[in-house]
């Protein structure tokens, strides 16, 4: 097919921190040094921020690198932390608070700001525009360009207006070339352009295989006697129990707060629900006096790349480097990944500035890693590279004191080394020999069912497109994870995406992709990794508002 093509010096994928602050220093530097290069930067979104999805609390420390005046400019970054607990549930009623010298102190977050990361990316997006930096909302990459070396030297952008037959309808639009000296890959957690080349060009070679959890939040308004700005609530325990995870209540900007639960995706029992799991941790007395008498807002889910150092793969190839969560760079012990993808960033942009100056294309910027090895973000990275398999391997009470130990007396060290190297999707146990476990139905007030959630998400895709959920064997589900594992995605996916019908008395598994949240939990969770998440027709997807 002939396609149209465009050439920039720098194409970034994906406008969220990392892609955002890697072409706004670029810019910077680039000015400074007398160089004019062309820079895009290319969002699936329907537009900045659409796809975005974070508690949020900021360190401010890389923001504060790249714009020592942020206040000044207008970042949207107001509300300081202020009081902060860290609760251990033990039950659906009871649990403890621990004080804070029996917190580890990467959990401690003073100096930290609650923000709307998707309100900060177009904050970044504006100022990038006026950096010159040229943004395209709407356009999903599809794929990588290699030139005739092996180096990657852009990336196709998907066809417009194409059935779900694969026929060309009205108004279809071949996807464009885009031609690059470099290109940066910030796709976000399991972006499925930064998987490809990981296996390409075997980028995860003498790592831990990456881990990931899903995260779940929700923005409510609240009833003005119970907001608190500047309040943070952190907690383990009850509903997961001894699977990894934990939740956050945070009072933010303008009456609203952040409630959510993260759940790390090694867990064992097929039959855990983690959307039914983040429903009833709100009927714990100790959110629910927060949230009643007010409003739910949005609801959104996402995951999270939380392997840490241990399974960071390779950053830098050929003609490209992989950024923040793309490559995994969210330091678990803090919970925090919005400063260190922004760090990303910035080294990005110092390692691309005197190749363009040189005329150089296509190489390998191997001073980035000499940058990145050199920078704090590898400190912070390496003092908590046992904070994530200690939890994986003892639990959240066992795991907790391994870690305190760590991170408050032994600055990250230990006497040993920790991995876990069993990958999400081969954690699960039979269904058999697991428990049940009976959901309560939602109340409509602080709990509340799947559609309804979706619905708050603003999700939308044509359905007649192609499927963007694509099985390797589509029998495989109803033949093997059916009787195996009572085919998990109908429980894993947050968004009623997956199910299994009964068609003339046989069981045949459907796939609602109009509901898709993009979260990728299916692409990593899948037992039999026989889903395979690719970016549908461009802006298609949620479209948090405020997350």
């Amino acid at each position: 097919m002939a396609r149209e093509s465009m050439e920039f010096d720098v194409v970034i994928v994906g406008a969220g921190p990392a892609g955002l602050t890697a072409a706004c220093r670029l810019m910077q530097k680039a000015n400074k040094a007398g160089l004019k290069p062309s820079v895009c930067v290319v969002e699936k979104g329907a537009e900045v921020g659409a796809h975005i999805l974070s508690g949020a609390l900021l360190d401010p420390r890389s923001l504060s690198e790249l714009f020592p005046d942020w206040h000044e400019r207008g970042a949207p970054v107001n509300t300081q932390v202020g009081n902060e607990h860290f609760y251990m549930l033990s039950s659906e009623q009871g649990g403890l608070e621990l004080p804070p010298l029996l917190v580890p102190r990467s959990l401690h977050n003073k100096g930290s700001y609650i923000v709307s990361l998707g309100k900060l990316c177009r904050w970044l997006a504006r100022q990038a525009e006026e950096l010159g930096v040229a943004i395209f909302p709407g356009f999903a990459a599809a794929g990588a360009l290699f030139d005739k070396q092996g180096a990657v030297c852009g990336v196709l952008t998907g066809d417009m207006r194409v059935a779900a037959d694969g026929s060309a309808r009205a108004g279809h639009m071949p996807g464009m070339e885009l031609h690059a000296k470099y290109t940066l890959f910030a796709e976000g957690s399991r972006g499925h352009i930064g998987k490809s080349l990981i296996d390409r060009f075997a980028l995860d070679r003498r790592r831990d295989p990456q881990h990931y959890a899903i995260g779940f939040k929700e923005l409510w308004r609240l009833d003005s006697k119970r907001y608190q700005p500047g309040l943070v609530v952190h907690g383990g325990g009850w509903p997961l129990g001894n699977n990894g995870g934990g939740f956050f209540l945070y009072h933010g900007d303008d009456g609203l707060a952040s409630v959510g639960l993260i759940v790390d995706l090694n867990y064992q029992n097929p039959h855990l629900d983690p959307f039914q799991e983040f429903q009833r941790l709100k009927q714990h007395p100790l959110l629910a006096r927060h949230l009643w008498g007010g409003e739910r807002l949005s609801w959104g889910a996402r995951a999270l790349t939380k392997g840490g150092l241990n399974s960071l793969p390779q950053m830098v190839l050929p003609g490209a480097l992989l950024l923040g969560c793309d490559a995994g760079t969210l330091n678990g012990a803090r919970i925090k990944g919005i400063h260190t993808a922004m760090k990303s960033g910035l080294l990005a942009a110092d390692a691309l500035v005197p190749a363009l100056a040189e005329g150089r294309r296509g190489d390998k910027l191997t001073v980035f890693d000499t940058h990145m090895k050199n920078s704090w973000l590898h400190t912070e990275l390496k003092q908590a590279r046992h904070f994530v398999p200690a939890l994986h391997k003892f639990g959240p009470w066992a795991g907790g004191a391994i870690n305190w130990l760590s991170q408050n007396l032994l600055g990250g060290r230990l006497p040993f080394a920790l991995h876990d190297r069993t990958p999400d999707h081969a954690a699960l146990k039979p269904a058999a020999a697991c428990p049940a476990i009976a959901y309560p139905k939602p109340d409509g007030v602080l709990s509340f069912d799947r559609m309804s959630s979706v619905h708050l998400a603003n999700t939308g895709h044509d359905e007649n497109q192609p499927c963007h959920l694509r099985l390797a064997d589509p029998r495989l589900p109803v033949r093997n994870n059916l009787p195996r594992f009572n085919e998990p995605a109908q429980r894993y996916c947050p968004a009623g995406v997956y199910e299994v019908i009964k068609t003339n008395g046989k069981p045949v598994f459907q796939i609602n992709a109009a509901n898709c949240v993009h979260c990728k939990t299916c692409d990593i969770k899948d037992p039999a990794q026989n889903i395979t998440w690719v970016p549908p027709e461009g802006g298609s997807g949620p479209n948090y508002s405020g997350m």
